[in-house]
């Protein structure tokens, strides 16, 4: 798997990289405030903190047409796809160190399944204000590679998305096919069968290879 740029035209069908605003207090509370675990992930959807800069007004404001949004963060150590995800309204990331995105197409999942050859890797520099389309499969970030090696360093990265996103999943009578692949409020997720998410009932809908970037 060749580790592509978000300044690719090859990003361009996943979303795109959104310029002039100033991220540099919101990365500096984001390094300062929160922990960064190295064996796991850690997500939190929203944090007081991170909200109350101005930065995420104009996020609000600009980047979502004045619609409400939250503000968290997702940080730790990963090396591996394990899952795939989308929602209603696109996802901003910005990390304050280098990272690597795994994403594939929403079209190419047929009938809950895809498979993880459609999936490509995209590397994220630091401090890079990166929008994912509502119609990108994504993950948890994954630690950069460097000179063909996985960096040791993990990772901090904000992410904002329309409020109430990955809070709790609602009551629901299965009305359509994608139904039964909504794992909380406005996130529909399809797991590899070798992931903990899939051993608690996540859908697995992932075939081929868990993708993990020390084996590429």
């Amino acid at each position: 798997m060749k580790i592509k740029s978000v300044f690719s035209k090859k990003f361009e069908r996943y979303g795109k990289v959104l310029r002039g605003y100033d991220v540099g207090e919101l990365l500096q509370k984001l390094d300062a405030t929160t922990e960064k675990p190295s064996d796991k992930v850690i997500y939190e959807p929203s944090d007081a903190g991170l909200e109350s800069l101005s930065v995420a007004k104009q996020f609000s404001t600009n980047s979502y047409g004045g619609m409400p949004i939250q503000v968290g963060y997702c940080n730790g150590f990963n090396t591996k796809l394990n899952c795939l995800e989308w929602h209603r309204g696109s996802e901003i990331n910005i990390p304050s160190g280098d990272i690597v995105l795994l994403l594939a197409p929403l079209e190419s999942v047929k009938k809950g399944k895809l498979n993880t050859n459609a999936v490509e890797a995209f590397f994220v520099p630091a401090k890079t204000v990166v929008q994912i389309y509502e119609t990108t499969l994504h993950y948890a970030p994954c630690n950069a590679v460097k000179s063909g090696k996985v960096s040791n360093d993990g990772f901090r990265v904000i992410i904002v998305l329309p409020k109430g996103t990955n809070l709790a999943k609602p009551a629901l009578n299965e009305i359509d096919a994608e139904d039964k692949l909504l794992w909380a409020a406005n996130k529909w997720l399809i797991a590899h069968a070798d992931t903990s998410e899939a051993k608690a009932g996540a859908f697995v809908g992932l075939d081929g290879k868990n993708i993990d970037l020390n084996s590429i």
